[in-house]
């Protein structure tokens, strides 16, 4: 029987709401029987949980966030590395890295490592980092310093706003890297020149959590004013989900149509997108919100009628991957609408189980808006071929199986 080992695991904040996934996917091992220890760079600022983190046992970790205001801790660090034989051979790594990328958040990586090598969480014997750009920064300086051999789940923005020459960097470093979409799994294995390590593994949902929905959609067609069709978005305010194109389109449906839209999530440009329904006239149909648990989130999957977001690509090459409320409100036959970018169509094929339209076109996305509110039937259909689509392919279990083949194999090879 292989002998299992303590992962410690690198996230960049914990926990946060918005990223249900990576939380679904420490519970999975730990349920795999798994010992985790979790490493994070910051704390918390959601006011809410899941209640996905009461169920995970491992302690976490904290480090400075910023080395300044924790300088005897990171005194501290800085001697208890200077015996470490790994720490001089860490300088070479970093020194290049810091010649290409001259900043204070380099050297903060640098400094968190030095820490996290020192700190060191007892028993853990293998090192893991969510996301490939900050969090792997941290783990590859960490591994080195301390000689433990390291892999890498990569997701999103840290794949597409990192440059090639640190994603190849830390390829090469790395035991083995997964990353959640066809696209993003065919840059990784270009940038790590074609070696077998890189490995696509679709996130998935923990279908336990989103059982199937029994209730009776609406067959609501924006006729008339008493009866709304719903129309929901769940992500943060951020410029990548394309909330401003989706509220654009929304204006831009007739007159005669009868919808009401609901947000839910927190983010920066929350304030500017509230603004930006006033000034477009529709702020008397749209609700607001914020942040809420996946059970509330749940609840409002299971009472609409149309699920939509609008994800676009960023000028810094910023996108989503395969957005995991996509995969939440499909798994509920919900309609959904969204984009043809990134990991989008390996979920949804348009006209089959939703509708795609391409980013960046507010009236594409209100004709495809309109269809559906004006047509249930059609809603239902591709809702429920969307459900049949997530749980026959989108079952986080696989991902899990995945992950646990790959740590396995590597401790069978060292023993």
């Amino acid at each position: 029987m292989t002998q299992r080992r303590k992962i410690v695991v690198v996230l960049k904040g914990y926990p946060r709401l918005s990223e249900t996934f990576i939380a679904q996917e420490l519970l999975g091992l730990e349920r795999a029987g798994f010992e985790l220890a979790l490493v994070a760079l910051r704390r918390p600022t959601d006011k809410k949980r899941h209640p996905v983190h009461d169920e995970i046992r491992a302690p976490v970790h904290y480090l400075p966030e910023y080395l300044h205001e924790e300088p005897l801790r990171v005194a501290r660090a800085f001697v208890h590395c200077l015996a470490k034989p790994g720490f001089w051979r860490s300088l070479p790594a970093f020194t290049a890295d810091l010649w290409r990328d001259r900043t204070r958040n380099r050297i903060r990586r640098f400094g968190q490592a030095m820490v996290l090598s020192a700190e060191w969480p007892k028993g853990g014997d293998w090192l893991h980092a969510h996301f490939i750009h900050t969090p792997a920064s941290v783990t590859r300086y960490t591994s080195t310093i301390t000689g433990i051999a390291w892999s890498c789940s990569a997701h999103a923005k840290d794949i597409w706003t990192s440059p090639a020459w640190e994603l190849a960097g830390k390829l090469a470093s790395t035991r083995w890297t997964v990353t959640c979409t066809q696209t993003g799994f065919e840059h990784l294995r270009h940038l790590a020149g074609g070696r077998p390590h890189v490995h696509l593994s679709y996130h998935g949902l923990d279908l336990s959590r989103f059982g199937v929905f029994d209730g009776v959609r609406s067959s609501f067609d924006g006729s008339q004013p008493e009866t709304p069709v719903t129309i929901i978005s769940v992500g943060r305010a951020v410029e990548k989900k394309g909330f401003d194109i989706l509220l654009r389109a929304l204006s831009l449906l007739p007159n005669d149509l009868h919808w009401r839209f609901e947000h839910i999530g927190g983010g920066e440009h929350l304030k500017k997108l509230q603004a930006m329904a006033a000034e477009l006239g529709i702020a008397k149909k749209v609700s607001w919100h914020g942040p809420l648990s996946q059970t509330e989130v749940l609840h409002h999957y299971r009472s609409a009628d149309i699920f939509a977001l609008a994800c676009r690509i960023t000028a810094d090459g910023d996108r989503d991957g395969l957005p995991n409320v996509l995969v939440e409100a499909s798994s509920q036959a919900l309609f959904c609408v969204s984009t043809n970018i990134s990991g989008v169509p390996e979920l949804l094929v348009d006209g089959e189980n939703g509708l795609v339209v391409p980013p960046e076109d507010p009236q594409a996305l209100a004709n495809a808006l309109e269809r559906a509110i004006r047509d249930p039937s059609l809603r239902q259909r591709l809702g429920e071929a969307a459900e049949r689509t997530v749980r026959r392919e989108f079952d986080h279990q696989t991902s899990i199986h995945q992950l646990k083949t790959l740590f396995e194999t590597e401790w069978q090879a060292a023993q």
